[in-house]
């Protein structure tokens, strides 16, 4: 019976590619495979997808796959020396005009012409996530004159913000259509789409998704300064998604690293209390690309996002590209176990002086908080056709585990990203009503999740096969005549 309540989104990559090393990571903990739409082929993505989906169920695991669309990543062109080193106080130009493949000491071409027209003279532009930084001086029709203010090496196709956001660029480019299109046709879990300015964006990549046959969930990457300038931009882009993602690395270099905290504490906090999931993502354990250990401040900054009560933390690099995929993961887990040990509430106040809007969504808090406050209550059950009861379940603070019971592959592997839920195979319809109870805490019972004299929360619908049904609280003492 797993004992962590977080769970561990893993980037797959050049390093974690093949089936003994994907294998290592189901084992290790692994909750979510990534795929970064950034780098690889379609091939690629669906060959992975493929071995994770096969070796899953090998070990009786459900891992969920998460597509993660490229975005309108500004960018420079490439450098004739693949690289240069610039030093403060240097001039540099960025050009619409100068050919593509010939950047020098002095300028280097851009791939997003309207840069030009977005920048004003004191702009700081922010090149590589912010370790090389430069004001605009002089804006012409096609160059961007401009003086480094802090050096270091400058090398092809690194990525371009500027300080505070603004940039006018579409959320969805004609890439990131075409990956939409793959990720209905992989049949992923979910889909992450990258720089949302507003809901809208995310509306039209639903409605995209939708028309091509998909029904992932979204996740809105929150990585804009705009997405966080007030409370209102933030919920709005929240309600839109079905969960987001705090996107630290754009997301830091747009706002400042010293704001960088205290908004990722908020967009938790907001995502849970609009009934959304939220993975926090980009840098948590960084230099494991190339030690086996953690720093102690890696430690920290995963243990605090636990606190917080983030659904999942990710790697990034360190799973796709580093020298010790698995031990991050194995890392991942001691720490996310390590920081429940002591959680800042296991009691929570969540939504207590609202009013609810739906039948399923009362019935979804009525259980949690019931199973916080009647200390004989060892698990939750939710028979669940799309995942939604156990979402909302999920966004309370408690110790007591969620089972989600499913006869669906697909909500099976989607309720893997909940904080605090275990996917269970269960096919409720294909029994006699009389019998659902005491199979599904049988079902606990042959997990070892629950002992005779425990008590066991249910939440049902009168009919198994409809979304949104969930009518039904019943408490049930396992060991006792069950109907």
């Amino acid at each position: 019976m797993p004992s962590r309540r977080t769970k561990i989104v893993a980037t797959l990559g050049p390093a974690s590619s093949s089936p003994q090393m994907l294998e290592q990571l189901i084992l290790a903990g692994m909750n979510v495979a990534r795929l970064n739409f950034s780098h690889g082929s379609a091939e690629d993505h669906m060959a992975r997808a493929h071995l994770v989906r096969e070796l899953a169920a090998k070990h009786g695991r459900h891992v969920a796959l998460l597509g993660d669309l490229q975005g309108p990543k500004i960018r420079i062109a490439r450098f004739a020396s693949q690289r240069i080193e610039l030093a403060r106080g240097d001039t540099f130009r960025f050009s619409v005009s100068h050919p593509r493949d010939a950047g020098t000491q002095e300028v280097v071409g851009i791939d997003y012409p309207d840069l030009v027209k977005d920048c004003k003279v004191g702009d700081e532009l922010l090149l590589d996530d912010g370790r090389v930084i430069m004001q605009v001086e002089q804006v012409t029709a096609t160059e961007l004159h401009c003086t480094v203010l802090v050096g270091g090496p400058l090398s092809n196709h690194k990525g371009i913000n500027r300080k505070g956001g603004g940039l006018t660029a579409p959320a969805l480019t004609d890439k990131d259509k075409a990956d939409i299109q793959l990720a209905a046709a992989m049949e992923l879990d979910y889909l992450a789409v990258s720089f949302p300015r507003d809901a809208a964006d995310i509306d039209y990549a639903r409605q995209l998704l939708k028309e091509a046959g998909g029904d992932a969930w979204l996740i809105a990457k929150i990585e804009r300064a705009e997405a966080v300038a007030d409370d209102e931009a933030l919920d709005g882009l929240i309600r839109a998604s079905d969960g987001v993602m705090v996107a630290r690395g754009d997301l830091a270099v747009e706002i400042g690293d010293a704001e960088l905290v205290g908004i990722q504490k908020k967009i938790i906090a907001h995502a849970r209390t609009l009934n959304k999931l939220v993975i926090t993502a980009t840098q948590m354990m960084e230099s494991m690309i190339h030690s086996p250990m953690p720093t102690r401040a890696e430690v920290s900054d995963v243990a605090n996002a636990v606190l917080d009560y983030t659904d999942a933390v990710m790697l990034s690099a360190e799973s796709a590209a580093g020298e010790y995929p698995v031990e991050a993961v194995q890392a991942m887990d001691r720490i996310c176990v390590g920081a429940e040990k002591h959680p800042t509430s296991k009691k929570s106040g969540h939504r207590m002086g609202e009013t609810f809007s739906r039948c399923d969504e009362s019935i979804a808090l009525a259980a949690m908080y019931t199973a916080n406050h009647f200390p004989g209550i060892k698990a939750v059950i939710a028979l669940t056709e799309s995942g939604y009861t156990p979402l909302i379940m999920s966004r309370i603070r408690s110790s007591v585990p969620i089972f989600a019971y499913s006869p669906h592959r697909g909500t099976q592997a989607r309720t893997a990203l909940l904080r605090g839920v275990e996917p269970v195979p269960f096919d409720a319809a294909a029994l006699p009503p009389s019998k659902v109870s005491q199979a599904a805490v049988d079902e606990l019972l042959k997990r070892g999740a629950v002992e005779p004299g425990d008590w066991v929360i249910l939440t049902k619908g009168d009919s198994y096969t409809t979304v949104g049904g969930t009518n039904t609280l019943k408490l049930l003492q396992v060991g006792g005549q069950l109907v």
